[in-house]
């Protein structure tokens, strides 16, 4: 299944500029479940497009993780 690109999604360069600033996994904890870069940009589809959290597409995950 093919992943679908939305506008609002973070390129690749935008995402290699972003990924450092983010805090690491906590080291001896398990391992994050979710990618940062999904949640991430599940958060600026909202913010672009002025949904509410409840109309997030699925292809973010559940609105409640992000």
């Amino acid at each position: 299944m093919a992943t679908i690109i939305y506008p609002s999604d973070l390129t690749d360069a935008e995402w290699r500029v972003l990924a450092p600033q983010l805090p690491p996994a906590k080291s001896g904890g398990r391992p994050r479940s979710v990618d940062l870069r999904r949640i991430l940009n599940g958060l600026f589809y909202l913010v672009r497009s002025g949904r509410a959290w409840r109309y997030l597409p699925r292809d973010y995950g559940p609105w409640s993780r992000v």
